[in-house]
């Protein structure tokens, strides 16, 4: 496992997140990409079992794994009946992450957007707009731009292949109409999306 973990973890990350997998008896599983998720976790037959996306880059991968530990975590410590981003997760979830957040993991410029973003950990590190940006620059190079960075008036596509323009922002989302349809649609600053045509 420790092996398999080096190929997608920070190198000084691998021992304390396998000591973590190993202490909550958790069965990894790294899968293909999936568009709507970067990682799961269930409880199947008694056993705890963890998906998380392979084509992430290290430190998503990591903040990702730890996630989904503190759902195993924090079910087995206040019971099944919790909700699954409440208070409860939120809490372990820091406490299973502060540790990591260390300049012999990450890149010194990322600890304060990480501690920020502990504060109130949210379901997902994708709605953390400033976050989410600043991890993008270890991805693998694409022809994506983040809707925050293309011009009002332009048109584009989503990854499910649904083509939109920008129109306006509110307060920190965006506005987006859908071409064949007309309907308005609210964006993250930080989605992904491909450029079509700039007007």
């Amino acid at each position: 496992m420790k092996e398999i973990l080096n190929k997608y973890l920070p190198e000084r990350a691998v021992d304390p997140a396998f000591e973590l997998i190993t202490a909550n008896a958790i069965h990894l599983k790294i899968v293909n990409e999936r568009k709507t998720r970067h990682g799961d976790y269930r409880k199947q037959n008694g056993v705890n079992q963890i998906t998380v996306n392979a084509n992430l880059n290290s430190y998503k991968f990591l903040i990702t794994l730890i996630h989904e530990i503190a759902h195993a975590v924090a079910f087995e410590k206040y019971g099944r009946f919790i909700k699954p981003h409440g208070k409860e997760w939120k809490f372990t979830f820091q406490q299973l992450m502060l540790p990591f957040i260390h300049p012999s993991i990450f890149p010194s410029h990322l600890l304060p957007l990480l501690a920020n973003h502990f504060k109130n950990p949210k379901a997902s590190s994708d709605t953390d707009a400033r976050l989410s940006v600043a991890l993008k620059e270890f991805d693998a190079e694409n022809n994506k731009n983040y809707i925050f960075e293309i011009p009002y008036g332009s048109i584009f596509r989503i990854s499910n292949g649904k083509v939109f323009k920008k129109e306006k922002k509110r307060i920190k989302r965006y506005e987006c109409r859908e071409v064949s349809s007309g309907n308005v649609y609210i964006f993250q600053p930080n989605v992904e999306v491909e450029l079509v045509k700039v007007v």
